[in-house]
């Protein structure tokens, strides 16, 4: 198959796509074996197609779970108007602890709380996993068992990283505001905090027993993920009609 056709069908099938594709995928794609592209082959076309869209409106982006075309960030604020619904806004404490988790994975709640100098509130926890973007990678080897949290693929699909050490440096996160635009924060959706020492022991047996049941559902199921993350699948969410952010 020569290179331009190749490219069209790779061009179609990724526009059409709604999630990212990865190699694997894309070579499934084709089912007539002489017709099938080598994998260097469909590389070297995602290159080319990378390089079509340099300065244009849309981009092909290599994220954790493969390849996806999607708008431009420059560009996400004209087309953001074509839905009236609004992007979710969360508070400063739950892109803080969101921040956290990222950067000192694996890390516990109470090293969370150690290190903010409030309590993690039981909302929090919830929306970052039903939101998948956080899962239990194990459980502390201490006192109480307390369980590890670390980030998702779903994580840096979101936030179009390929991996960890695509994300910026600690010292640069000046703003958190401008971290992502639909992170932007607000009053909406505000997140209560207390002091770690006024912290309400109910709340505190809730998150334990939420990461409890998290890490409980991954134990009792088998897992298809590569090695580099085993525990991707530990976090879904009941079925329901996408959205579209390794390991330290």
């Amino acid at each position: 198959m020569d290179l331009q056709k190749l490219k069209n069908i790779l061009e179609a099938i990724l526009l059409s796509a709604d999630k990212p594709m990865d190699i694997a995928h894309i070579d499934a794609m084709f089912e007539i074996e002489n017709e099938r592209p080598t994998k260097d082959e469909i590389r070297q076309v995602l290159k080319l197609l990378q390089d079509d869209y340099q300065g244009r409106g849309i981009e092909l982006k290599e994220v954790a779970s493969g390849y996806r075309m999607q708008v431009r960030q420059d560009y996400a604020a004209w087309v953001g108007r074509l839905w009236e619904e609004k992007p979710a806004r969360y508070s400063r404490a739950l892109l803080e602890t969101l921040v956290l988790i990222a950067y000192r994975q694996p890390i516990t709640r109470g090293e969370i709380e150690e290190i903010r100098g409030v309590s993690v509130s039981t909302q929090i926890a919830k929306t970052l996993l039903d939101r998948e973007w956080i899962r239990v990678l194990g459980h502390k080897d201490v006192p109480g068992k307390p369980a590890m949290y670390g980030t998702t693929k779903e994580f840096l699909d979101y936030f179009n990283l390929k991996n960890l050490d695509d994300l910026p440096p600690l010292s640069d996160i000046k703003d958190l505001d401008k971290m992502h635009p639909e992170l932007a924060l607000g009053d909406a959706e505000p997140e209560s905090e207390q002091s770690a020492e006024s912290a309400n022991t109910d709340e505190t047996a809730d998150v334990d027993n939420l990461a409890h049941d998290q890490s409980r559902s991954f134990d009792e199921s088998e897992s298809d993920e590569s090695p580099e993350n085993p525990d991707a699948g530990a976090f879904q969410e009941p079925e329901k009609p996408l959205q579209e952010v390794s390991e330290a």
